[in-house]
């Protein structure tokens, strides 16, 4: 949609210190493009490692004017609001962002092409949430596919399925293993530039979607799919279409270990026993045997809010309980979960 070679300005007003703020912390992660700046009145005048302690020199200003005056080229709105909607109050920002020439990606559900875009002249609108107009019914065509696929399983929302997920791949691509990633939603989608806004696709599709991401990507020996949502979360129904549509041969658990209920504003309902909650995704995978069989080969943890001695007490412990291989690819790196999948092509050939 961009060149890589443009400068991002992260827009991230009130955001930068709460996990609202998810996507601009995946740009800052992953993102090709030269980031500029992160607004965030708040914290203006700070670096962002000086903020929130995140390891990144980015300037943080407090508004669109000091990123333009970086020579910011695009604006993207770093932040994941309560149910995904824009928020009337950053009207004037974005509308001034692109009075003056800067493009804008949106992450968001509301299609700001069509509540902005006669403001555009040269400059232009990516809403990366807007889906295909349709797509086909799954037929679990991806079981027929000799490939291995690793589906992201998460224990809770905003578990750290998508960057386990992208630093598995990435890793995978350095070691000369012909691999491929299927983006689910809005911030794997920016990064990749392709994908499938999962969240924003009709029910009876949403498997579909998947099949069709996954089968486009069948000349692959291991496809990652990005992992949206869980089992567990009453308010979730993304993790079935993507059982359903990729067909995973694998899987891999993501929690965040320093949490024993799940997220607001559900806080009132406690996470499984890791093992017991293994035990129901992979018997929803393959539906009494009629469908493949995935199996766990992995624990990606997130373990923010913990100390170091802390995340490694915690890894041991659960890799011990388990008996799996588990880490924080973020903390210890992506060793473990590289040597499962080379395990897993050894054994295919």
């Amino acid at each position: 949609m961009f060149n890589s070679n443009q400068k991002l300005a992260i827009f991230m007003e009130g955001a930068l210190d709460n996990d609202s703020g998810k996507m601009g912390y995946g740009l800052m992660r992953f993102s090709k493009h030269p980031i500029v700046c992160v607004i965030d009145s708040n914290y203006a005048g700070q670096s962002v490692k000086e903020a929130v302690d995140l390891p990144y020199s980015i300037p943080v200003v407090a508004t669109v004017d000091e990123a333009i005056a970086l020579n910011a080229e695009i604006l993207v709105l770093g932040i994941a609001p309560s149910g995904g909607r824009f928020p009337a109050e950053w009207d004037s920002p974005i509308s001034h962002a692109l009075k003056n020439g800067l493009s804008l990606i949106n992450g968001l559900h509301d299609d700001l092409n069509a509540r902005f875009g006669h403001l555009l002249t040269t400059n232009s609108i990516w809403d990366v949430r807007k889906p295909a107009h349709s797509y086909p019914i799954a037929t679990a065509k991806a079981a027929e596919l000799k490939n291995i696929r690793i589906l992201m399983i998460g224990t809770d929302m905003a578990a750290g399925k998508m960057t386990a997920g992208l630093e598995l791949y990435a890793t995978l691509i350095e070691n000369g293993i012909n691999a491929g990633f299927v983006p689910t939603g809005q911030i794997g989608i920016t990064l990749m530039g392709n994908g499938i806004p999962l969240d924003a696709i009709k029910v009876d599709q949403a498997a579909g979607a998947v099949e069709q991401a996954v089968l486009e990507l069948q000349d692959k020996d291991v496809i990652i799919i990005e992992g949206q949502g869980s089992l567990a979360h009453p308010g979730s129904t993304a993790t079935l279409p993507l059982i359903r549509g990729s067909q995973p041969t694998h899987l891999i658990l993501c929690h965040k270990a320093a949490h024993r209920h799940l997220r607001f504003p559900v806080s009132h309902i406690q996470i499984p026993p890791l093992d017991e909650f293994i035990t129901l995704n992979e018997a929803v995978a393959q539906v009494c045997g009629s469908q493949t069989r995935a199996k766990t080969i992995a624990i990606a943890l997130n373990t923010v809010g913990l100390t170091d001695q802390e995340a490694i007490e915690k890894r041991d412990e659960i890799e011990h309980l388990i008996n799996l291989p588990t880490t924080d690819v973020v903390r210890f790196g992506t060793e473990k979960l590289l040597t499962a999948v080379s395990s897993i092509l050894d054994e295919k050939k």
